[in-house]
């Protein structure tokens, strides 16, 4: 199937002056198909030829301009429309379309708790064909006219308000200008939370069988979406430009959210079925913010082109952190942000595959290659880019050009040309040089300090490898005089790098402690001095600001992955760590450690790369022992009660770190822990799972906790614990299941993938390591990008860290023709395979 390229694009825009889409779907047909009618009204500029897209199950009848044309004429998802005059055009397309299982087009998804059936749609990039005709690109926004006829009993949402019209006809209210990948619908038995704010209709809705849990958070996902309301109308002078706000809890969702206009999808994960931490409520406050961002950027002002993606992503997640501390009571999300959030952007950009935030255009051709680029170098590494941005410029300067930008082409398109012309406009500084340093070089700068002492006074050098200018905030430590073990802030310098490269001198003793980009308020490694890493060792945890011990943190975390791939550090005189070193410092500091972020983000490294992937096999017991050591002593500290989030973190990683069955047996036959808390279902299956990588679990205790908890999330839960039993039988099964039938949704492919590779089964597992390489090939042909990025993902042998697999992976990428999205993931994939490798010495 062709992608749509640049170039065609560019001249289709050329071509056409799209006016309205006039859209009927018709959902009452069966479980396989919907009915799917056209009416697309256009100017053509000048005499030509072009085409429209579609992917029907059927295409029973076009006309253009009431004459036929032959549906036989459909190559390829293109429909040629061929000797356009000059003027106006109606074309009319009627066809059956399949409904998906993948999370792509008109999803459609059953609840095994209730029977009630949902669809919505997810259209992004080149997903609007699934659903109905379109001219699918960007920037031929158009007024979209949307009827859907549904089952007795559903609700149907869109972009605009939707009325019912009886026998079960709705019809939404007509759009401003939109483009195409914007259009969303989302029609079942929904039950939903209705509110007014501003004068606005807001609702909330989620599948009937989740309705217990999404009354329990209505108030609070509400207050949220207030907050963040109101102060972007604090921050943007135009306001929200559509006539409703409602955000929808769908089932099997592949991303996060997604910002359709008026009509916000979300993963339904977010509506909490068992315990969760303040973290992961901020987690979910901030994809409200971030998608309620994009509202104004994306949607009201949308990209040409998809290499200008960056600005839709890098904005909203920039805005979604800054709006939830200033508007919320979630003040300290860029403690979140620096630990659990932004190395997704460092290791992006250190692998083979980076590429600059705003890449140039032709490096973006197509739509394929367009899709390869929502990763974190556009979210995390683009959102640390513009707090930089805002450090350097002043937030009023800022906004300033964002308001700028927003009245010159709102309802229309723009560019990274339009974007920095609008920030030129409100400031004296270099903003067209700063986004070249910026926002078009690859990388990851490393910000090394000297420091020297003398004469009573100390001196500071910083260097910079890399490229970009920075301007940082360096904390300066000494111990408390009164409490042991922990640190006082002596001084905070403000650093230009590398305009103040010739370093700045201090009266007093050199500080115990000096720690570069302090508040992380910069992208760029930072490296500690020999005195000052010795300081954090003994002292980490009594580093006063979580932001500044997040920052410490990371920078040990870089020093264990650069450990075999980045002498340079080391020869600076930088030191390095070991994976074993990392644990310690660990087992040393997190039982003291009051952020819960923080811990969090620790443990997930802990776990889930050195236990799991830098230490050998013979290593991973002691690994596994020490985090199960970290989690004892937490749950220790919260005996009393008084900090659930913080104890069930270490319940969670407890069970996963278990070696030996007894305890996480004797936790689910009492159903809780001692001391708390009860085992909801979401800690059952996380226990059964363990149990069953251990071999203490069987089909039958799987079938059992599958009848207690019939829900989806159970679902997948006995997917994944059927993938993890540890006999020959049950991994056929689980590999046919994943690469030979092909009927499993995305939800269910993803979770038995998760479950058939562990690190305690190496031998049973070692026959399907080269068979990954040309199942997951042949998969991902046969079922598309959605499937082929979660095989990269999930399904790769991840545990498999030997020089025999990174062949096999080299020697695919090699010789086998495979779609983009496979291939990106799999590059990637290898190219940690080589670090994990290094690191391992």
């Amino acid at each position: 199937m062709p992608v749509l390229t640049r170039d065609e694009a560019q001249t289709r825009a050329q071509l056409l002056d799209v006016h309205r889409y006039t859209i009927e779907l018709d959902l009452t047909g069966g479980e396989e198909t919907f009915d799917s009618r056209t009416v697309i009204q256009f100017i053509a500029r000048a005499a030509g030829d072009t085409f429209v897209e579609l992917k029907p199950a059927l295409l029973r009848s076009v006309t253009l301009d009431g004459q036929p044309i032959d549906p036989e004429s459909l190559v390829d998802n293109r429909l040629a429309l061929s000797g356009l005059s000059a003027g106006e055009h109606e074309l009319r397309v009627e066809a059956d379309m399949h409904y998906s299982r993948t999370g792509e087009g008109m999803h459609r998804f059953t609840d095994p708790t209730d029977g009630e059936t949902y669809v919505y749609t997810q259209l992004f990039m080149e997903d609007v064909q699934r659903v109905f005709a379109a001219f699918d690109q960007p920037d031929l926004k158009a007024v979209f006219d949307l009827s859907v006829t549904a089952p007795e009993g559903w609700t149907v949402l869109g972009n605009g308000v939707a009325t019912p019209d009886g026998d079960g006809r709705w019809t939404c209210a007509e759009t401003p200008p939109l483009a195409t990948y914007f259009v969303a619908v989302a029609a079942g038995p929904w039950h939903s939370v209705t509110t007014e704010h501003a004068g606005l209709p807001f609702g909330i809705h989620c599948r009937r069988s989740l309705a217990p849990h999404l009354d329990a958070d209505a108030d609070e996902i509400l207050e949220i979406t207030r907050q963040c309301y109101d102060r972007y109308h604090e921050k943007f002078e135009e306001p929200y430009p559509f006539d409703s706000y409602d955000q929808a809890f769908v089932p099997e969702f592949n991303a996060g959210a997604m910002e359709n206009p008026g009509l916000v999808t979300f993963r339904d994960d977010f509506i909490y079925r068992s315990a969760v931490t303040d973290t992961e409520r901020q987690t979910r406050a901030m994809v409200i913010a971030h998608e309620m961002a994009h509202m104004w950027f994306g949607d009201l002002v949308t990209l040409k082109w998809w290499d200008d993606i960056w600005l839709n992503e890098s904005f909203a997640e920039y805005m979604g952190y800054q709006t939830l501390t200033e508007a919320t009571r979630f003040t300290d999300t860029w403690v979140d942000f620096a630990i659990g959030r932004k190395s997704w952007g460092y290791d992006a950009d250190q692998r083979p595959s980076t590429h600059p935030v705003a890449p140039d255009p032709d490096a973006v051709p197509d739509t394929a290659s367009a899709m390869l680029n929502f990763d974190g170098i556009s979210y995390a590494k683009g959102a640390s880019a513009l707090r930089q941005l805002v450090t350097w410029l002043g937030e009023k300067d800022f906004l300033a050009g964002i308001n700028t930008h927003i009245a010159r082409h709102k309802f229309a398109n723009a560019t990274l040309a339009d974007f920095i012309d609008s920030l030129a406009q409100a400031t004296d500084r270099d903003v067209h040089g700063w986004a070249e340093s910026w926002l078009r070089t690859t990388g990851v700068d490393t910000l090394t300090p000297t420091i020297t002492e003398s004469n009573g006074t100390w001196a500071l050098r910083v260097a910079r490898d890399g490229s970009r200018p920075h301007r940082i905030a360096v904390g300066a430590y000494d111990p408390d005089p009164v409490a042991a073990g922990r640190l006082v802030l002596r001084d905070r310098l403000e650093l230009d790098v590398p305009q103040n490269g010739n370093g700045s001198t201090h009266p007093g003793r050199r500080p115990a402690l000096v720690v570069l980009n302090e508040n992380d308020a910069s992208y760029a490694k930072v490296r500690l001095d020999a005195a000052s890493w010795d300081t954090a060792v003994r002292s980490l945890s009594g580093i006063p600001d979580p932001l500044t011990r997040a920052v410490v943190w990371n920078a040990a975390r870089d020093m264990v992955r650069d450990g075999g791939t980045a002498p340079r550090a080391a020869t600076a005189g930088a030191p390095t760590m070991t994976p074993t070193a990392y644990l310690e410092a660990a087992r040393t500091h997190l039982p003291h450690e009051t952020d819960l972020a923080v811990v969090q983000g620790v443990l997930a490294f802990a776990a889930g790369q050195v236990a799991a992937r830098y230490l050998s096999a013979e290593e991973r017991p002691a690994a596994l022992h020490t985090i199960r050591v970290i989690c004892r002593d937490l749950l220790r500290r919260t005996e009393d009660g008084n900090d659930p989030g913080l104890r069930l973190t270490a319940v969670r990683h407890f069970i996963d770190a278990a070696a030996q069955p007894e305890t996480l047996q004797e936790w689910l036959g009492d159903g809780s822990v001692p001391g708390g808390p009860e085992l909801d279902p979401e800690l059952r299956w996380r226990i059964l799972y363990r149990l069953a990588v251990l071999g203490a679990s069987d089909e039958t205790a799987i079938a059992a906790e599958l009848a207690r908890d019939r829900s989806a999330t159970g679902q997948e839960g006995a997917a994944r614990c059927r993938a993890a039993l540890p006999t020959p039988e049950a991994k056929a099964a689980a590999w046919q299941r994943l690469f030979t039938n092909d009927s499993l949704s995305n939800y269910l492919f993803t979770a038995t993938a998760q479950g058939f590779w562990q690190p305690e089964q190496a031998a049973l597992v070692r026959e399907y390591v080269p068979r990954y390489y040309s199942d997951s090939v042949a998969l991902a042909a046969r079922r598309g990008p959605a499937i082929a990025e979660a095989a990269g993902r999930h399904a790769f042998p991840l545990h498999a860290v030997d020089a025999q697999s990174l062949r096999l992976g080299e020697e695919c990428l090699r010789d086998a023709d495979m779609i983009p999205a496979l291939r990106r993931k799999l590059v990637d994939q290898l190219d940690d395979l080589r670090r994990a490798l290094a690191v391992r010495g």
